[in-house]
């Protein structure tokens, strides 16, 4: 149940986080990304991926959960038209400006594929459909790696430092993109600009959706419904082009 129409825990609302809680809460966003990208045999096969999948998301709210017992739940609220409406409207202005961003960094600097477009042309119907159920929740675990740090971030800059509610959300909002930029370097041949300009652009965008709404459910259905289509087109484009 929603105790605050605010943010939680960065003001001591509903409950006030420690140092060594935040810490806890972090390492579990860390162990739980390293569950994903860290490659393992046995969870290489069609339904093994779901595993890492899974414990992306999984950990860091078991963290959470460890570091608030009650009140971990208040990422989490229900979904109303409003809600689904906040979903579409953030997930076409992610694409656009996404888009925009992308065609711009590509001329001025260069650009590297996702290896998963490519890979995807070459599955069967089948793998493709698993890989789209796969990512719900990789993507519900990659807004988790984002907003838990950023609410750490609004707790350190407001609670600790003394900035006003505003910058606190400011910077927090602006360091949470660049960290969410940063991890997908990896992906990305290690394109710095790429990273941060154009997937941190991105992230800035599907964040609001959480700002706006304080709903991660939100949020995620809002990154779902931006790289679903993402690869629905990428999909699309490859059989048009066969």
């Amino acid at each position: 149940m929603r105790t605050t129409n605010d943010f939680p825990f960065y003001n001591g609302t509903p409950v006030q986080l420690s140092t060594w809680q935040w810490c806890l809460v972090l390492a579990g966003t860390a162990l739980g990304f390293t569950a994903l990208i860290v490659p393992i045999p046995l969870f290489e096969d069609r339904w093994g991926q779901f595993i890492p999948a899974i414990l992306f998301a999984t950990v860091p709210l078991a963290a959470l959960a460890l570091a608030t017992p009650r009140y971990w739940k208040e990422l989490f609220h229900r979904i109303r038209w409003r809600e689904i409406g906040v979903m579409v409207l953030i997930a076409l202005l992610s694409l656009a400006v996404s888009l925009a961003v992308g065609v711009l960094v590509k001329k001025l600097h260069g650009m590297e594929a996702n290896p998963v477009f490519d890979a995807m042309t070459t599955q069967s119907a089948a793998d493709q459909s698993l890989f789209f159920l796969r990512t719900i929740p990789q993507l519900l675990g990659e807004e988790l790696v984002t907003m838990l740090p950023l609410l750490a971030l609004m707790t350190l800059f407001h609670s600790r430092m003394g900035l006003s509610r505003r910058a606190a959300i400011i910077l927090a909002w602006l360091l949470s993109a660049m960290l969410f930029g940063a991890l997908h370097l990896p992906t990305y041949g290690w394109n710095l600009v790429q990273c941060l300009v154009v997937i941190g652009s991105a992230r800035l965008v599907l964040s609001l959706a959480y700002l706006w709404t304080k709903n991660l459910w939100v949020s995620a259905g809002a990154h779902i419904l931006n790289d679903w289509t993402l690869f629905g087109l990428s999909l699309l484009t490859a059989g048009l082009s066969a």
